[in-house]
């Protein structure tokens, strides 16, 4: 037994028990209650950060907790290993992707290692695994033979410098979501799945996840964005052809005096007469660099050009000039929009400045509108007017009932719109699980039979950096056999979207061994839902979608029964810290600055805001220097305590210091009275001043478990032990109450199970348990425990807080009124002065009215 802490030697004693026994594998059990608690699993980039060191410290408190609490935990690890880094750093380094990525992976593995962390790891997967990507490429031949995967030629996202195409979620504010190169459209061949099938049900279900952050699902609906109105055709002047148009706002029908195409429609060209052909070409041309986004934003300047051609106004006749307009797009709707200028502000805006007609359709309230002197477009409620029969309803009345008019005169029908896009997974790239699907010239698109899965991604494979997928290089890997007719035929060479191997991965944990199919049903309908999904708020529109998504599909191709994959979401903050610079070296590390100065030059070092950790600032700590310095329990610990969870955490060295001085102040606590201790069995009832002890005891007991489960308050919790503690050194009956003090000191221990497990476990055995601590169980509070002999009572002055004052629990209003008005600092507040009325707060205040 050791009398000084050591983190080294007892974190390395205890990850070593922990994997000789296997003590986190994970296995069915029908006759328990069981708790899937899982992390989104990292990219294999080589090396672990703080948000990582943040992030699974969450989740590990969580499984131990369970596990103390008797559940049957599933608590996995794996490996997103497919992307364009492992691509990028071959590029860079001559590294064959496969090399890069599995030496990241072995490195990544023992950091995670060394922090601790209850993972079954006989469960680990890695997507770039054949055995992983088989059965997705399996899903896929599914979803062909339903109709939910299929090709067609789009105008895609293209980053010219990743070469790959990127789905609209890829896109931030027009640039590439990795590499923040600008991204251009580009027309190709592309496979997409038709999320559009679920949109209305992924819609449905955030209403039932009620485990989910408010602000995600949010992001969610308003990502899904259902729209209901109405499709109305306008007739092409002088043509036997119409333009359909979805609107939400057929109660401005009557008002409508132009039409705005996106330059990606497909009438676009066929609508541009001779006279302004060349016009609309150059100006299709330069609307496809512009980012989308920025077209539809409300700063951007509003541009079209006119067609030559003119549609007509069903309900009014009138002649509408059709114009291409840079604030439309394909992406919503149908790619056209009625241009009512007198109620839209874009509308407006876009008519002034080609000095197009203005008709008031809708008269606000009070005010009567005049088109020739409106500064802005009313979009607020109103009366109808120059509206034919509908003149003189409200708005909203007349949009019901200029639908129903359309539908009956064969003009438009009412529709529901979804701005959700079909979701396109085809990326010209190598690193990434080939598509399953050979193209003949005799039999067209030929599905890969699913004997002859998987489709293998060949790891020899040379990249230069230049051009798209090397795979189209590759004759081995391109030219192959007919399936159907036997006859030469070509290999798919675009790879998957890496976000299809993140939307179903969490289900092959359930089941990793699994080779009959993707999933083994009775593993999953047994593990599944994951109870507590844990990951950044940067993925609400992306992967928690898609993997939503997956689930359904999979339960319709009768993979399993599931509805949705998670059944609560934490999305925690990031990690922040301060930035610091130097004039002449720019961005400097934390161990590049000495007393404020660089250490290169001397200079003094700028200051800058907390931000993310970011390698590219140099903001950053590497956690194995953390660990090797103070250990991981210290390391956990901070990140645990240092904010709530779902808040950003700001590194700070001075509260990693006193994390590892609190540890230290436990260990001293139960060396120092291990002698007192020693073969005492712990207290089941106390009395006189070992009551009190008992009492704080039990009451840390009750507030860390109402803190750790569900409100993830471990801030709160951590503060809690810490006033245990204090409770424990400022003890002074010890000899006379060793039952007592050891009951404080085995609480404390186990209350800091799921925090700081090694030093916990250590400790316990040092207490005399020769079992590990988490075949303990977690502590249970005895309500008998909680109960105070004496409360103390805020005694207010006229609202205004004077004093305290410490009466038995059971004192009656009258010895409480007395003690009150006793008090040596209250009373100078109320001498010379009349006491009109005392107000008593059982338990909690006493205010005192006086004038």
């Amino acid at each position: 037994m050791q009398d000084r802490y050591d983190a080294g030697a007892i974190e390395q004693k205890w990850q070593q028990f922990w994997e000789q026994n296997k003590s986190f594998k994970a296995a069915e059990a029908p006759d328990k209650k069981k708790y899937y608690l899982l992390e989104m699993f990292p990219y294999p980039s080589g090396r672990i950060h703080m948000g990582h060191v943040r992030n699974y410290s969450i989740g590990d408190v969580m499984a131990r907790f369970k596990r103390l609490q008797g559940y049957n935990v599933l608590h996995p690890m794996g490996w997103d290993a497919f992307g364009m880094p492992a691509e990028n750093a071959a590029i860079k380094h001559g590294t064959p992707p496969a090399k890069w990525t599995y030496e990241n992976i072995a490195s990544m593995k023992v950091q995670l290692k060394k922090m601790g962390l209850s993972y079954d790891w006989d469960r680990e997967l890695a997507t770039c695994n054949a055995d992983y990507y088989r059965w997705e490429q399996l899903i896929f031949l599914r979803m062909l033979e339903k109709g939910l995967a299929y090709k067609k030629r789009s105008s895609v996202n293209w980053c010219p410098d990743c070469q790959t195409v990127l789905a609209n979620e890829q896109v931030e504010d027009g640039c590439c979501w990795r590499c923040d190169s600008e991204v251009v459209p580009k027309e190709l061949e592309q496979w997409f799945f038709r999320i559009t099938n679920y949109a209305q049900e992924l819609l449905d279900e955030t209403n039932n996840l009620s485990g989910w952050p408010e602000p995600v699902l949010m992001m969610q609906r308003n990502w899904i964005g259902r729209s209901t109105g109405c499709e109305i055709n306008f007739p092409i002047d002088g043509v036997d052809k119409s333009i359909a148009v979805f609107t939400t706002r057929q109660d401005t029908l009557y008002g409508a005096t132009f039409m705005s195409l996106a330059p990606e429609h497909p009438m676009a060209l066929e609508l541009a007469s001779s006279e302004q052909r060349s016009a609309v070409v150059a100006f299709i041309a330069k609307v496809k660099k512009q980012d989308k986004i920025k077209r539809t934003s409300d700063d951007q300047e509003k541009e079209g050009v006119f067609t030559g051609s003119y549609c007509l106004n069903p309900v009014t006749g009138t002649r509408m000039p059709i114009f291409l307009a840079n604030f439309v797009l394909m992406d919503y709707g149908t790619g056209a929009v009625m241009a009512v200028p007198t109620h839209d502000q874009r509308d407006f805006e876009f008519a002034h400045k080609y000095q197009l007609p203005l008709v008031v359709v809708i008269q606000p309230e009070g005010e009567n509108l005049d088109p020739k002197t409106m500064a802005e477009a009313w979009t607020g409620p109103g009366t109808m007017v120059n509206s034919a029969e509908f003149n003189g309803l409200p708005n909203e009345e007349a949009k019901e009932k200029i639908a129903e008019s359309l539908a009956n005169k064969g003009l438009g029908d009412k529709t529901v719109n979804y701005r959700l896009r079909d979701w396109g997974v085809s990326r010209q790239r190598y690193w990434g699980t080939p598509i399953p699907v050979i193209y003949c010239d005799s039999c067209g698109t030929v599905p890969v039979p699913e004997k002859d899965l998987p489709v293998v991604l060949p790891t020899d494979v040379e990249l230069t950096g230049e051009g798209g997928s090397p795979l189209a290089q590759r004759d081995d890997f391109v030219n192959t056999s007919c399936p159907t007719c036997g006859a030469a035929a070509r290999r798919e060479t675009d790879t998957f979207d890496t976000f299809v191997e993140s939307s179903w991965y969490y289900f092959r944990y359930a089941c990793p061994g699994y080779t009959e199919g993707p999933v083994d049903a009775d593993a999953v309908n047994y593990w599944l839902p994951v109870d507590q999904y844990i990951g950044g708020v940067e993925h609400a529109v992306m992967h928690l979608l898609y993997a939503r998504f997956f689930t359904k599909v999979m339960r319709d191709l009768g993979m399993m029964s599931l509805d949705e994959p998670f059944t609560n979401l934490l999305t925690q903050g990031m990690v922040c810290m301060e930035t610091r610079s130097c004039p002449e070296h720019g961005w400097l590390y934390p161990e590049e600055v000495i007393d404020d100065k660089c250490s290169r030059c001397n200079a003094e070092s700028v200051v800058g805001r907390n931000e993310k950790m970011s390698k590219s600032k140099k903001n950053v700590i590497d956690p194995d220097h953390l660990i090797k310095r103070y250990g991981a329990d210290t390391a956990r610990l901070f990140s645990l305590f240092a904010a709530p969870p779902e808040k950003d955490l700001e590194w700070n060295e001075q509260g990693v210091e006193g994390c590892y001085r609190f540890i230290n102040r436990v260990w001293r606590a139960v060396h120092d009275n291990l002698e007192l201790v020693q073969g005492v069995a712990t207290a089941e009832s106390a009395e006189g001043d070992a009551r009190d002890l008992r009492r704080i005891a039990h009451r840390t007991i009750k507030k860390v478990t109402e803190d750790i489960d569900g409100r993830f308050h471990f801030n709160t919790a951590i503060s809690s032990v810490m006033e245990l503690v204090n409770a424990i050194y400022t003890f002074e009956p010890k000899r006379e109450h060793p039952a007592v003090l050891r009951e404080a000191l085995e609480t404390t221990v186990r209350l800091l199970t799921p925090f700081v497990p090694h030093v916990a476990e250590e400790l316990w055995s040092c207490l005399g348990y020769e079992q590990d601590i988490e075949s303990c169980g977690w502590p249970v509070w005895d309500p008998a425990a909680l109960v105070e002999d004496e409360i103390s009572i805020v005694v207010q002055v006229n609202g205004k807080v004077r004093g305290k004052v410490v009466v038995a629990a059971d004192a009656v209003e009258d010895v409480i009124r007395e003690s009150a008005l006793a008090e040596t600092n209250v009373s100078r507040f109320i001498a010379d002065k009349t006491v009109r009325k005392v107000i008593i707060v059982p338990g909690r205040l006493v205010n005192i009215v006086v004038s």
